[in-house]
Order: C-alpha cells, then sequence, then structure tokens
C-alpha cells in the first residue's frame, strides 16, 4: 500500500438544500474534475446496471483507480440481519474484484432520529443498544473480510456510533483481523474526540482515513440554538481541510505510521463550485502527502 489521493464526489449532489442528484454532471464529466483536481483515486461506487469491469475500465480512461467505498445498516436489526450480511458481502465482493481490501463501515445514520436533531452530543446512549449492534456487526464484519474486504469502523455524527466512547465499545468487542478502524477527522472532532490522541492510540488500526475540516464556532452556534445535523450541514460546519478548525498538520502526524488512502470528504462543497473545493482540498492535501512519501 502507497499513500495516495482520493475524492468523495457527494459534493457533487449534496447541498445546503439537500440532496440534489439532478444537479450532478455526468459521471465521465465527475471523473475528470476529480483528475484535474489532482486526484489518485474516487470513493468507490460501481453505477447501477455496470460491472466492476466496466466501472474500472471508466475509471481508467480518466487515470484514475478506486478508493475505499461506504457501507451502512442497522445492525441491531435482527429481523433483517440475514440481508444485510447477504448485501454487504456482495459489495464486498465487487470491492474485491476492484482490487480493493478495505471499505468503510457505519451504523445507520439516522436510526435514531433524537442523533439528528441533537447532533454530536450521544444522545440517548444505551451500552445494551451497542452491544447489540456490536454482536450485529461483527456478523457483518466478518462475512466482508470472508471475501478479502476488511471493513473499517467509521464513527458518524447522526449515527448511534457516534462519540469516542462508543467507538472504543465496538472496537473492544470485536476483532482487529475483522474490523479496522476508518477515522473521519471531522467526525470525530465534532464529536468531542481528542483527534490527535484517538488517531495516535489506534494508529496501527486504521484502514482508511475521510479527511475533512470543521468549524468549532458552528458547531457551538449549532448546540446552543438547538439546531439539527442538517442545519449543521447547510450552515458549512464542514469545510476544506486546512480551512477549519481542527490541527490537521498534527492529525497527520498522528497518522504517520500510516500508509493507506486519504479521502477528501468535504460533503457540502464550501468554494463558490464543486470543482473548486476540490482543487482547494486537493493544493492543501497533496503537497503533504508527498512530503510523507519523500520522508
Amino acid at each position: 500500500m502507497t499513500t495516495r489521493m482520493a475524492y468523495n464526489p457527494l459534493s457533487f449532489v449534496l447541498t445546503a438544500e439537500g440532496f440534489r442528484p439532478e444537479l450532478a454532471p455526468p459521471l465521465p464529466q465527475i471523473l475528470s474534475i476529480v483528475r484535474e483536481a489532482g486526484y489518485d483515486g474516487i470513493h468507490a461506487d460501481i453505477p447501477a446496471g455496470t460491472t466492476p469491469k466496466a466501472y474500472l475500465d471508466l475509471l481508467a480512461e480518466h487515470h484514475l483507480v478506486p478508493a475505499p467505498g461506504y457501507f451502512q445498516s442497522q445492525f441491531d436489526d435482527r429481523d433483517n440481519l440475514a440481508t444485510t450480511i447477504e448485501t454487504a458481502q456482495r459489495l464486498a465482493a465487487d470491492h474485491a474484484q476492484l482490487g480493493l481490501d478495505r471499505i468503510f463501515i457505519a451504523e445507520q445514520f439516522g436510526a435514531d432520529p433524537r442523533r439528528i436533531d441533537t447532533p454530536a452530543q450521544g444522545v440517548g446512549a444505551d451500552s445494551p443498544r451497542l452491544s447489540r449492534i456490536a454482536d450485529g456487526l461483527a456478523q457483518v464484519a466478518q462475512a466482508m473480510a470472508a471475501e478479502g474486504v476488511v471493513p473499517c469502523l467509521h464513527a458518524h455524527v447522526g449515527t448511534r456510533i457516534e462519540t469516542v466512547e462508543e467507538t472504543e465499545f465496538v472496537l473492544d468487542r470485536i476483532g482487529s483481523d475483522i474490523l479496522l478502524v476508518g477515522p473521519d477527522t471531522g467526525h470525530l472532532s465534532w464529536a468531542g474526540a481528542d483527534l490527535n490522541a484517538f488517531l495516535a492510540r489506534h494508529v496501527g488500526r486504521v484502514g482508511a482515513v475521510h479527511i475533512k475540516d470543521y468549524r468549532r464556532d458552528v458547531a457551538a452556534r449549532v448546540q446552543a440554538e438547538g439546531q439539527g445535523y442538517h442545519a449543521a450541514g447547510a450552515a458549512h460546519i464542514w469545510t476544506e481541510p486546512g480551512r477549519g478548525s481542527i490541527d490537521l498538520e498534527a492529525a497527520l502526524a498522528a497518522l504517520a505510521g500510516f500508509d493507506g488512502w486519504f479521502i477528501v470528504e468535504v460533503d457540502i462543497a464550501d468554494q463558490p463550485t464543486v470543482p473548486e473545493s476540490a482543487r482547494v482540498a486537493a493544493e492543501w492535501l497533496r503537497p503533504r502527502l508527498d512530503a510523507r512519501r519523500a520522508a
């Protein structure tokens, strides 16, 4: 594995008004924009109706390679666990065909609506429920690992694995042979983590990284005014790396022992256009990753 930089094209469809997929340019145009911005790869997301081989060929035409994609589910839903495992296994098999051996995995966003209404505060924390989530997640992770793709736990604001305490709880209960860590610098910071301590503690278990910056003043205002997750996003709590409140230089230093994918994910572009957002993020991150390679 070599340190590489990818882009999550979520920003082409997510706006302050919500999901607007009709605004996204065709996929080949998105790929051209991502490549021209200087990225090596793109968050893997095989379009419906095509194959891993066709997707790989399309990426190759644009001099890109696939980077780890994303799977989320409600892991304590025992009635649907078999279906969840089947879906996860199929996605892992597709990832394997793309040449990937890592994928992000997260609890279902919004499964507990209180965490959307009151984000990043761990509302409704429930240890017995978290134990059931960990049990289901372990079965899903085992199935994905059997396909040669090890999932990376992705703590996400608005899910039931939101805080550092919840993340550690799950990591302690599932072996590192079937579950790695997929930290997101923004989500961990918003949820109150000591980001650099968390990264340093788990650097040997990190499988892939989502990198974004966040604005502490927006988080404070959202909390003070009792606003929810989507209002925070619309207020641009997220921004391109290097433009917010996180000491990302220190975060990269804490990840000095990690050699793999750094995936820029800003959600809603914090520049006039998505291409400008992609470029600004790449211009901050690329020289720092190049310096790591040279060191």
